[in-house]
């Protein structure tokens, strides 16, 4: 079987610029015939918003003292405009079928001309910390996209999918072509649904997220400047303590006693055997009882701290001692070792400056992951100028706000 990532180019194509179409499609052809696996979605049509509603609107003030509120230090006076924040469902792809996906968009008051930052939410298991089943009473979304949108900037937080109106799905967690198609497509949507409400987009567009939203933002940029969707120039991406080298990050994983977080192990082993269609892969790389148990665990109502109680903090009793020991030599698990790889992003030199950042005292996602994929993307033709490893202070939770207050004050300077 062959592990691909060709899903989101095919979304894409109807978008992209008549320049980058003709290589990019001469390259594809010889590419897939190559492989007998069927992997043209169908693609939907131009317009991917399917609908808007208004869930918050909210004024300057107010902004400013739910940013005060969440402890984030930036300068409150860079807020000028009122938001209004919709809750929307849009078309992506998933596996080949169009599929409804759902996030929230956010709309400055003005009449100017806006750029626009997507920020990628980090790892959730249940349904309800969906950045568009949002609340005042679960505000961490809403607050990010009023910051931004208040700043001067069209926003968007998508759900991924799996989440939201798609919660029927099992979500493709690091599945990097499914991820970035969900990304990219919400700003599809957010284009359509500034232009119904008369607010002005300047195609200038930028990337954050943290966590799984670090892995989702690298995977996006990646992604965009391999298709150059018509009407977007991407100007900067701020990727966060992703587990970018997936590689490297499931060698460290196998090679440790104990491991405090094993729901990020079974998530992504679930979400492989999902999206890629293999019904051993639980079996070979869990033992029982986790093995059996794992699927109901991922039901989109339980949380990381109930998912990990029916698990293991042992690795070498949650894997299989086989698996461990064998993976990069034994031909049973190259289906495995494909996925890893096919979803590893340090296999291109970005050309947009990007941003990267990571705790040092991370164990979650060791800092040394984002050290691997920064000195792997330099080595394949990326400047240091372009690409920039910024360190932390603090671990994979106390980092964030850092990271936020950090990566804020930058987006404005360059907006």
């Amino acid at each position: 079987m062959m592990i691909t990532t060709t899903r989101i180019y095919v979304r894409l194509f109807s978008r992209m610029k008549i320049s980058t179409l003709v290589p990019v499609l001469l390259v594809l052809s010889l590419a897939f015939s190559c492989s007998n696996e069927d992997t043209t979605p169908d693609v939907p049509d131009e317009k991917v918003l399917v609908d808007a509603t208004l869930v918050y609107s909210t004024s300057v003030a107010q902004i400013k003292a739910l940013v005060q509120l969440a402890g984030i230090n930036i300068d409150v006076n860079e807020f000028k405009h009122a938001v209004d924040v919709y809750k929307v469902s849009y078309k992506t792809v998933y596996k080949t079928q169009t599929v409804t996906a759902s996030g929230l968009i956010a709309l400055p008051k003005t009449s100017d001309e806006l750029p626009m930052i997507s920020f990628q939410h980090g790892t959730i298991t249940r349904d309800t910390d969906a950045p568009s089943n949002s609340n005042l009473s679960n505000p961490e979304s809403l607050v990010y996209a009023c910051a931004l949108s208040s700043s001067g900037f069209i926003t968007t937080i998508p759900d991924y999918l799996g989440f939201g109106t798609s919660a029927d799905l099992i979500h493709p967690y690091f599945v990097a072509s499914l991820t970035a198609s969900a990304v990219v497509d919400i700003l599809y949507a957010a284009r359509e649904l500034a232009e119904s409400k008369n607010v002005k987009f300047n195609s200038r567009l930028f990337l954050a997220g943290y966590s799984e939203g670090g892995y989702a933002t690298m995977a996006t940029h990646k992604a965009i400047e391999e298709t150059e969707p018509e009407g977007f120039d991407l100007i900067a991406s701020f990727p966060g303590a992703g587990a970018y080298d997936l590689s490297a990050m499931e060698e460290h994983l196998l090679g440790l006693q104990t491991y405090e977080d094993p729901y990020y192990l079974a998530y992504i082993g679930l979400a492989y055997q999902e999206a890629y269609d293999l019904p051993q892969l639980l079996h070979d790389f869990f033992q029982e009882p986790y093995t059996s148990r794992i699927p109901s665990l991922f039901d989109h109502q339980k949380g990381p701290g109930e998912i990990n109680a029916q698990l293991t903090t042992t690795i070498p009793d949650l894997i299989t001692p086989d698996l461990s020991v064998h993976i990069a030599t034994d031909p049973a698990y190259a289906y495995l070792k494909d996925a890893f790889m096919s979803n590893t992003l340090t296999e291109w030199a970005p050309q947009k400056p990007m941003f990267m950042y990571h705790g040092q005292t991370d164990t979650t996602v060791p800092y040394e992951n984002s050290v691997s994929t920064y000195n792997a993307l330099i080595a394949n033709g990326a400047s240091e100028e372009t690409v920039k490893l910024i360190p932390l202070p603090g671990t994979h939770s106390s980092a964030i706000a850092p990271y936020v207050a950090d990566f804020i004050t930058r987006l404005w300077t360059l907006r």
